[in-house]
C-alpha cells in the first residue's frame, strides 16, 4: 500500500480532523504494525501527536518478546508506550474486554481523544458471515463501523478500506493461535471463506457490500422515521407491520451486547404487538419492560446508595455526585471536562427526566435523540448527569457540553464547574 493511498482515504473521511492526540492500539502482527508505521510516517501531514497502546495477553511464549520490541520501537520513535497485562482465565470475549477498558483508562489519563485500531476488509468480511452463520438480525449485518463513539472520544479504523494483502510486508510477529480450528474466526478465515471463494472470487468482497447496502438502508429508516419516538407504545403501533420491524431492529442495536438471536428478536416483537403491560428477562442482564404507554430494554439497577435524584449547588466549592467529582470554580487535577455557567446559583445536578432537551450547534435537541444519534451506549444514558440551571441544560457531565455553555465562556463574569470521574 502507498503512504498516498492511505492518506487519501484518511483526509477523505476527515478521520483525525479533531483529534490531536492519537492512541494507537498495537498487537505486535502485521495489521498493527503497517497501521503504526503509516500514521508515524505521516503524523506531520495529519497533524497528530502518537502514543501506543499494548496489551500482553501472557498466552504464548512469544508475548514478552512482542512487548519489549514494541517498548523498544516506542522509544526509538520518541513516543509514549503504555502497556497492561491480561491475567484471567483467557477467552476472547474476556479478552477483548479488558483491552477495551484498559484503552479507555488511558485515553481519560493522557488526554487521548482518539484510539485507532488495525481491522482491515478481511476482518469486515469475516465479521458480516461470522454473523451471518449465527443467524443475526439484519440491523447487525453492518458489519464494523470506521468511526464510533468510544471513551472519551471516537474509535477509529482507518483500514477498513484496505485488504490485508494491501499491506506492505514488515517485521512483524505471527500469532501461532492464528491458525487453530478451535476459534470461530479462524474457521472462518482459514476455511469456510478460501472455500466459498472458489465458487466466487468475488465472495468477500460481497459481504463488504452486503454490509454497506445494510448500513445505507437503516440511515434511510432513521432519516425517514426521524420524528418517530420508537419507545412510546402508540407512535410505535401507529407504523405498519414492517415498520415497526425495522425501528425494532435499530433500537435493539443499541445493546451491542444482548445479541438476540432472530428468533428471540420476533418474540419481544410479539409482546409488544399484544401484551399490555410487561416485565421479563431476556438474556445477557437485559430485560424488557412495556407499560400501556412505553417500553424499554434496560439491564435493572439495583437500588443504591449510588442512585442520587438531585444535587443543589449554592456556592463554590467541591461536591461529590454519583461517580463524579465537581469543582465550582474549583480547578481540579485530571479534569476531564469543563463547562461555563451563569454566575448564578443554584446549580442542579440530576439523572436525565422524560422530555430533556439541550441547545447543540443551534438545535434544541431531546435528549433521547441526541444518545441515539451519537450511539452513547445504554449503561451510559441510565447514569447520565445532567448539569442544570434556570430550567436550561447546561451540558451532560462528560459527554457533552451544550451551546449554553459554549457561549457563557466567553461572559466576563461566569462559573465555571470542573468535572472528573472519581478514582
Amino acid at each position: 500500500m502507498k503512504k498516498t493511498d492511505f492518506l487519501k482515504v484518511v483526509e477523505k473521511n476527515h478521520f483525525f480532523d479533531q483529534h490531536a492526540k492519537v492512541l494507537v492500539a498495537v498487537s505486535g502482527g502485521k495489521d498493527s504494525l503497517n497501521l503504526f508505521h503509516l500514521l508515524f510516517d505521516l503524523r506531520h501531514d495529519l497533524n497528530i501527536e502518537l502514543g501506543m497502546i499494548h496489551v500482553n495477553h501472557q498466552q504464548r511464549p512469544e508475548s514478552q518478546e512482542e512487548e519489549r520490541y514494541l517498548a523498544s520501537l516506542a522509544r526509538e520513535f520518541g513516543i509514549p508506550f503504555f502497556v497492561d497485562y491480561f491475567s484471567e482465565k483467557f477467552s476472547e470475549a474476556k479478552a477483548r474486554e479488558f483491552r477495551y477498558e484498559f484503552f479507555k483508562k488511558i485515553m481519560i489519563q493522557e488526554d487521548y481523544t482518539a484510539l485507532v485500531t488495525a481491522h482491515h476488509a478481511d476482518d469486515q468480511a469475516e465479521t458480516i458471515f461470522m454473523r451471518i452463520l449465527r443467524g443475526n438480525i439484519l440491523r447487525n449485518l453492518e458489519g464494523i463501523e470506521a468511526v464510533q463513539p468510544f471513551g472519551a472520544g471516537q474509535l477509529i479504523r482507518p483500514l477498513l478500506s484496505f485488504k490485508k494483502s494491501d499491506l506492505a510486508d514488515i517485521f512483524h510477529f505471527e500469532d501461532s493461535s492464528n491458525a487453530s480450528q478451535h476459534y470461530f474466526r479462524n474457521r472462518v478465515r482459514n476455511t469456510y471463506l478460501p472455500l466459498l471463494e472458489k465458487e466466487n472470487p468475488r465472495f468477500s468482497t460481497a459481504l463488504i457490500e452486503l454490509g454497506d447496502e445494510t448500513m445505507q438502508l437503516f440511515t434511510a429508516l432513521r432519516d425517514l422515521t426521524n420524528e418517530i419516538t420508537v419507545t412510546n407504545c402508540q407512535e410505535f403501533l401507529n407504523q405498519t407491520p414492517a415498520v415497526q420491524y425495522f425501528l425494532l431492529q435499530e433500537y435493539v442495536a443499541q445493546f451491542p451486547d444482548l445479541q438476540l438471536t432472530k428468533t428471540q428478536f420476533r418474540e419481544v416483537l410479539a409482546i409488544l404487538q399484544s401484551k399490555k403491560t410487561y416485565q421479563h428477562f431476556l438474556k445477557n442482564g437485559y430485560y424488557l419492560l412495556k407499560t400501556e404507554t412505553e417500553f424499554s430494554i434496560t439491564k435493572i439497577i439495583p437500588e443504591t446508595d449510588e442512585n442520587y435524584h438531585h444535587l443543589v449547588i449554592k456556592s463554590e466549592g467541591i461536591y461529590h455526585y454519583k461517580d463524579l467529582v465537581i469543582g465550582v470554580d474549583v480547578p481540579l487535577e485530571g479534569t476531564q471536562q469543563i463547562l461555563y455557567l451563569k454566575k448564578e446559583f443554584p446549580i442542579i445536578l440530576r439523572s436525565r427526566q422524560a422530555g430533556d432537551k439541550i441547545l447543540l450547534n443551534g438545535v434544541r435537541k431531546k435528549l433521547r435523540r441526541y444518545f441515539i444519534d451519537e450511539k452513547i451506549p445504554q449503561e451510559k444514558r441510565q447514569k447520565a448527569t445532567i448539569v442544570e440551571q434556570c430550567e436550561n441544560i447546561y451540558g451532560i457531565a462528560n459527554i457533552v457540553a451544550s451551546d449554553l455553555s459554549k457561549s457563557t465562556k466567553n461572559d466576563t463574569i461566569n462559573v465555571t464547574l470542573y468535572i472528573k470521574m472519581k478514582v
